[in-house]
């Protein structure tokens, strides 16, 4: 059985960045990248094609890595000033995410190092160099740590449960490797139908965040 998060990391950023559009995207189960498009092309639904779906995915993806003009531009073919415009509207158009980013970056100049939600901290010593490409690198891993950290947390205590939870019912069914932010689960016939409830119930349920965990089952 394999178990994955669906867009975990996206999830995480809109319930730390406190991302309204964001939010109440995934609490209505929409689209998240077409629902990006609709708002930075200021198209209905229907008007989005998958040029413009595939853009509003790099930004997405881009914006929680903290990708700069010239990255965007090189990842989607189009030239600089294209890309910087696409960043601009997207950060007009969430005006608290821009916010929340600025503030990331601000604290961890200030003390040297950022945080996940659960607490684990990571030291950037980039953000202290003195070589501008250095500390813009430390920027942008200030802005992902948090992100990236906090999911790979989550994974790793809704593993410990699912441990527990084999255990405790005496299940023959283990879990054989963690990739990003999937799981493998070695099962045996007559056990995956609880298994699979199992996983579901722990991986959607291991922590509160202001939007839903989906796993791919």
């Amino acid at each position: 059985i394999t178990s994955d998060y669906s867009q975990i990391e996206l999830r995480v950023f809109a319930h730390m960045a406190n991302a309204e559009n964001l939010i109440e995207a995934f609490n209505n189960d929409l689209d998240i990248h077409t629902k990006k498009a609709m708002d930075i092309y200021n198209k209905p639904k229907e008007e989005v094609d998958s040029t413009m779906r595939r853009n509003a995915k790099a930004v997405n993806f881009g914006i929680l890595y903290g990708i700069s003009s010239f990255g965007l531009s090189e990842d989607l073919g189009i030239n600089f000033k294209e890309a910087k415009k696409f960043i601009d509207n997207y950060l007009e158009t969430y005006p608290g995410i821009k916010e929340y980013m600025e503030k990331v970056k601000k604290d961890a100049h200030l003390n040297g190092y950022v945080k996940t939600l659960f607490g684990r901290e990571r030291v950037i010593e980039e953000l202290k160099s003195t070589n501008f490409m250095a500390r813009t690198q430390g920027e942008r891993m200030a802005l992902n740590t948090p992100i990236q950290g906090t999911a790979a947390d989550i994974l790793k205590i809704a593993m410990i449960n699912i441990h527990n939870e084999f255990k405790n019912k005496n299940l023959k069914s283990k879990m054989i490797i963690q990739v990003h932010d999937e799981l493998l689960i070695d099962c045996p016939k007559e056990e995956i139908e609880e298994v699979t409830e199992l996983i579901r119930d722990k991986m959607e349920n291991v922590y509160k965040l202001s939007v839903p965990l989906k796993v791919d089952i």
